[in-house]
């Protein structure tokens, strides 16, 4: 089978199956593993690269206004790799090619690919996604093998927090300018990392949030999880968020308990490293249970002037 994912979390999922020689298309953002690299690229950002955080809000709203998405597909190209099974989602149209326009893509294409739309509200429902590809590529059992893996993962970190006493309050910024509180399944994770997130969206879309919110929630802890940014750039978003009215009050900036993270990789990526995301959360709430994962440049602290990391 000829597989042409156009998303990141999908094109891991690919690989966790051991199905990645099958793989003759990927996404421009598809950067793990290193090997999906090298796979031909079978999609564009309209959206420039480099651009303040306020001015990405504002051209992504103006794109899906105008355009409906924010992407392009290399029409000549999938025709060229005339994959037999295309991976996407109509979950968000910020994070990958709107779902209509792969649909009338396919269409078009002379291998009549089937759409496999994989559409995550949930922590379940992104294990149960790796199941559903399983399905499709005809490798059922092992796809639930890997889920049962992830799953174990999930319920040793919940095992150790259900009968915490002590859950600090923690707000996960989906991005900071404007203020984005946490959506989908990230309240879950900071449920069961032992935190409490009141300001997220529990199954539904993250979604503008007013700043005199955050402050009245008083936050203990705060990690920016920004969509799409990777931990330098997510770093550099602390400068931003420490100009806020009243930022330097809130007890997470007062004790030190900001945190940058490789959001694109992880908490916004809905593959099987969103267990890694959950292990991050639970070293970050509860270092005094959880020693820091093994993963490289994955979270940083931000210093109290919320600029740099330490």
């Amino acid at each position: 089978m000829r597989i042409c994912s156009l998303l990141p979390s999908a094109t891991e999922i690919v690989f966790a199956l051991g199905q990645d020689d099958s793989l003759v298309g990927v996404t421009h953002e598809c950067d793990y593993p290193a090997e999906a690299t090298q796979i031909p690229k079978v999609t564009r950002s309209n959206i420039p690269a480099g651009i303040p955080s306020a001015e990405i809000d504002a051209a992504v709203s103006k794109a899906l206004i105008e355009s409906g998405t924010l992407y392009e597909l290399d029409l000549p190209l999938l025709a060229r790799l005339q994959p037999d099974l295309v991976l996407t989602q109509r979950l968000c149209d910020v994070c990958a090619v709107s779902y209509d326009r792969v649909q009338e893509a396919a269409k078009k294409l002379p291998s009549h690919p089937e759409v496999l739309n994989l559409e995550p509200h949930s922590l379940g429902d992104i294990l149960d996604n790796i199941v559903t590809v399983g399905r499709a590529l005809g490798i059922e059992a092992k796809a639930k093998a890997v889920r049962a893996g992830l799953q174990r993962r999930i319920d040793a970190v919940h095992e150790k927090t259900t009968m915490l006493p002590d859950r600090p309050r923690v707000f996960c910024m989906e991005w900071v300018d404007p203020p984005f509180c946490g959506g989908h399944w990230m309240k879950e994770l900071v449920e069961i990392a032992g935190g409490r997130d009141d300001l997220a969206v529990l199954h539904r879309p993250s979604c503008r949030i007013e700043w005199e919110k955050v402050r009245a929630f008083s936050p203990e802890i705060i990690v920016l999880t920004c969509c799409g940014f990777n931990l330098i750039r997510c770093a550099q978003e602390g400068k931003i968020l420490a100009k806020m009215e009243g930022a330097h009050e809130l007890p997470a900036m007062r004790s030190g308990r900001v945190y940058a993270t490789d959001g694109s990789a992880y908490f916004s990526r809905p593959g099987p490293r969103i267990v890694e995301s959950l292990e991050i959360l639970a070293h970050l709430i509860h270092p005094e249970i959880f020693p820091p994962p093994p993963l490289v440049a994955a979270f940083t602290v931000l210093n109290r002037s919320v600029g740099h990391g330490v």
